[in-house]
C-alpha cells in the first residue's frame, strides 16, 4: 500500500509537513540501508559541515538515491516518486517558474481536482515554498523525488527556456549581441576598404601612419609589460584552509565537447582533489549532439559528487552558453572553472576557500596560474611553455598589484557566486568570455586576484591549431574592446584613467600588435640598405631610434620570460628563449584569420583540440 499524503493549502500551509518523529537516520538503520557505525560517521560530518544529511550519506557512497528517497518519504509521510514518473506539467513549470523551480528543488507535476502535487527533494523546506505558491495551484501535495531525476524532468519540459535564459543571462546593452546587426561589420568593412584605397593613393602616408601605430602599440605593451614584471613578486602558498569553521559548498564547471578521448583521464585528475566530497560537485557539462562524449561518461563509474549536466540545442554552442545554462544546477557558492585537459593540484580547492574566506567580499575572482605537462614535446610547447609563464608568473601578477584590469583565463577561475550573478555571469556570445568577464568585474568595483596555485594542462604544441586558437583570442579581445568602448566616457568613468588607458594597450594594442608585425619587421630592410617604400622618409636617427625600441622590447620579453620560467621551476628552458622572435609572428596569421571572421563570423567558436599529448599528464 502507498504511504499516506500530506496535503497542505498555499494560502494556509500547515506550519510543518506532517512527519514520522524518529530521525532520518534511524530509518535508514531500521530499513538495512546503513549500519549504526556508518550513521555515526556521517552525523559526526554533518554536524561540521551544516549539511542535510542525505547529502553528506550519498557524497560518501554510504546509501542510495532510492533508499534515500523511500526514507524521505516515510519521514514525511509522502508519496515517492520513481524517476521513472517523474513527469512535469509544462504549464504548471511554467506558471510556477523553472529558475524557481531548480532552485526550490521542487517540481509540480499534476493538477488532482483543488490540488497540485509537487515532487521535491528538499521536504524541510516544503512549508516555506507551499506559501509562495501561485494561488492557482490550491492545496499542495508533497512527493518525494531524488535530486538530479527532478533536474532531468526539468530539462525534459522546459529545456527551451532554460536555454534562451543562458543565451541571454548578460542583458543586451553589456553584451555583444550587436555584432549581430550589420552596422559594426559594415563599419569595419568600411574601415579596411577606405584603408586599402589610401594604400592605393597614397600608399607612403598610409605606410607611414600604420608603421608609427605600430611602433607606438609597441612601446606601450612593452612599457606595460615592464611595469607588471618589475613589481609581480612571487606568492607565497595559500595555509589555513583547516581552520575554517563552516567550509563552502564549492561547484566546479567542466565544460566538454567532442573530449570523448580524454574524459578518463579527467575524471581521474579531479579525483585526486582533497577537498572533502560532501562539500564538492564537479559538473561536466556536455552538449547534447556530442553523443561520443556523452557515451563515455554514461560508461564511467561517477562517484555521487561528480554529476553530468547535457546542454540542449539551441541558437549557438559555445563554452560560455554552456556554462550559463550549468550555473542554475549548481548548489556551490563558489563556481570554479577548469578545461578538459586540465590537471589541477590536488589542494587547489582547499587553499582557494582559505583565500576567499581571508579575502574581503570586494574580491570576487581568484586566477590560478597554468602550466603545461607536455613542455618538451617540441619547439611549440616550449615557446608556449615561456609565453604562459611569462602570462600567468608576471604580467597577470604585476597587473593585479598596479591594480589594473586583470583579463581572466579561461581557467582554473574561481567566483564567488552572487557576484557572478550579480554582473550577469557569462557572455554566451563572446568568444573571449574570459576576458569580458574580467573588465565587468573591475567595472562593478571587484578584484581579481592572481593566486599562486597551478593548474597543469597541455599546451597547444602543432602550427595550424595554434594560429585557430590564438586567431579567437585576438577576435575575443577585440570583440571586447568593442563593447566596452561603446561608451568610452562611462567605461573611463568606471574604471578612472590608468585603467582605462591600461586596457586600451591590453586589449587593442595586442590585436595592433598582431596585425602590423609584417610592417615592424620591414624595417630590416630598411636596416640593411634594400628597397623600402619608406626609404626617404625615415633617416639614420629614425631608424636609431626604432632599433634601440626593437632590442629594448626583445630584451624585456626575454628578461621577463626567464623569470617567469625560474618561478616555474622550468628554467631549462632558457635557450629556447632565443627562438621567440619567431614564435610570436606566428600571431600574425591568426590576426588576419580574425579580421576576416570579424567581417563574417564574429561568433564562430574555432575549438581547440585536447589529448593530442595527453598521454604525457600523469608525468606532471
Amino acid at each position: 500500500m502507498p504511504e499516506p499524503i500530506a496535503l497542505h493549502h498555499a494560502s494556509h500551509p500547515p506550519r510543518a509537513p506532517r512527519r514520522d518523529r524518529r530521525p532520518l537516520g534511524a530509518l535508514l538503520v531500521e530499513d538495512g540501508a546503513l549500519s549504526a557505525d556508518e550513521l555515526e560517521r556521517a552525523l559526526f560530518i554533518q554536524r561540521r559541515r551544516d549539511l542535510r544529511l542525505g547529502d553528506v550519506l550519498l557524497s560518501l557512497g554510504l546509501v542510495t538515491q532510492d533508499q534515500l528517497t523511500r526514507a524521505l518519504a516515510r519521514q514525511y509521510a509522502a508519496m515517492p516518486v520513481p524517476a521513472s514518473q517523474l513527469v512535469p506539467d509544462p504549464r504548471l513549470v511554467e506558471e510556477m517558474g523553472v529558475v524557481t523551480c531548480l532552485r526550490a528543488g521542487a517540481v509540480p507535476l499534476r493538477r488532482l481536482g483543488g490540488a497540485t502535487v509537487i515532487a521535491t527533494c528538499r521536504p524541510d523546506q516544503f512549508a516555506e515554498l507551499a506559501q509562495n505558491l501561485p494561488h492557482s495551484f490550491g492545496r499542495p501535495i508533497m512527493a518525494i523525488a531524488p535530486e538530479r531525476p527532478l533536474h532531468d524532468a526539468l530539462l525534459t519540459s522546459r529545456d527551451r527556456r532554460l536555454v534562451e535564459k543562458a543565451e541571454t543571462r548578460l542583458p543586451e546593452q553589456d553584451s555583444c549581441r550587436f555584432w549581430y546587426g550589420q552596422r559594426p561589420r559594415r563599419v569595419l568593412a568600411l574601415a579596411l576598404g577606405l584603408l586599402a584605397l589610401g594604400a592605393v593613393v597614397a600608399p607612403v602616408t598610409v605606410l607611414g601612419a600604420l608603421t608609427l601605430l605600430a611602433l607606438l602599440t609597441m612601446f606601450a605593451t612593452t612599457v606595460l609589460k615592464a611595469a607588471s614584471a618589475m613589481v609581480a613578486q612571487p606568492s607565497q602558498p595559500v595555509r589555513g584552509a583547516a581552520t575554517i569553521a563552516r567550509k563552502p559548498v564549492v561547484s566546479i564547471l567542466v565544460p566538454l565537447f567532442h573530449e570523448h578521448d580524454v574524459v578518463d583521464r579527467l575524471i581521474r585528475r579531479l579525483g585526486r582533489t582533497s577537498y572533502p566530497k560532501e562539500l564538492l560537485e564537479i559538473c561536466l557539462i556536455t552538449e547534447a549532439g556530442d553523443a561520443q562524449t556523452r557515451a563515455m561518461l554514461d560508461r564511467a563509474d561517477l562517484p555521487y559528487w561528480m554529476r553530468v549536466i547535457t546542454v540542449p540545442e539551441g541558437g549557438l554552442k559555445t563554452k560560455p552558453r554552456a556554462m550559463n545554462f550549468a550555473l542554475d544546477f549548481c548548489k556551490g557558492s563558489i563556481i570554479g572553472i577548469y578545461d578538459a585537459e586540465d590537471a589541477p593540484d590536488p589542494d587547489q580547492i582547499s587553499q582557494i576557500v582559505a583565500l576567499f574566506h581571508q579575502r574581503g567580499p570586494e574580491v570576487a575572482c581568484l586566477q590560478g596560474a597554468l602550466d603545461f605537462y607536455n613542455s618538451r614535446t617540441n619547439w611549440m610547447s616550449r615557446c608556449f611553455t615561456a609565453e604562459y609563464a611569462s602570462w600567468f608568473r608576471m604580467f597577470l601578477p604585476g597587473l593585479d598589484k598596479l591594480g589594473l584590469v586583470v583579463p581572466l583565463g579561461g581557467t582554473t577561475l574561481f567566483f564567488r557566486r552572487a557576484a557572478l550573478e550579480e554582473i550577469g555571469a557569462w557572455d554566451a556570445h563572446n568568444v573571449t568570455e574570459d576576458a569580458d568577464l574580467g573588465v565587468r568585474l573591475a567595472r562593478r568595483g571587484y578584484r581579481t586576484e592572481v593566486v599562486d596555485t597551478v593548474t597543469h594542462e597541455e599546451a597547444n604544441c602543432r602550427v595550424w591549431p595554434w594560429v585557430r586558437q590564438r586567431s579567437r583570442w585576438i577576435k575575443g579581445f577585440a570583440i571586447t574592446w568593442s563593447v566596452h568602448m561603446r561608451n568610452p566616457a562611462q567605461l573611463w568613468r568606471d574604471l578612472g584613467a590608468k585603467r582605462f588607458i591600461a586596457l586600451q594597450v591590453l586589449l587593442i594594442g595586442s590585436v595592433v600588435q598582431a596585425l602590423l608585425v609584417p610592417l615592424t619587421w620591414s624595417f630590416w630592410l630598411l636596416a640593411a640598405g634594400a628597397g623600402h617604400p619608406l626609404d626617404g622618409a625615415v633617416g639614420p636617427r629614425e631608424l636609431s631610434v626604432v632599433a634601440a625600441l626593437f632590442t629594448t622590447t626583445e630584451l624585456v620579453n626575454f628578461a621577463v620570460a626567464l623569470v617567469a620560467l625560474r618561478r616555474a621551476q622550468k628554467g631549462r628552458l632558457w635557450p629556447w628563449l632565443f627562438t621567440l622572435f619567431l614564435y610570436f609572428p606566428l600571431a600574425t596569421l591568426a590576426a588576419y584569420k580574425a579580421l576576416f571572421e570579424l567581417v563574417l563570423r564574429p561568433f564562430y567558436w574555432d575549438k581547440t583540440q585536447h589529448g593530442v599529448a595527453d598521454d604525457q599528464a600523469d608525468l606532471a
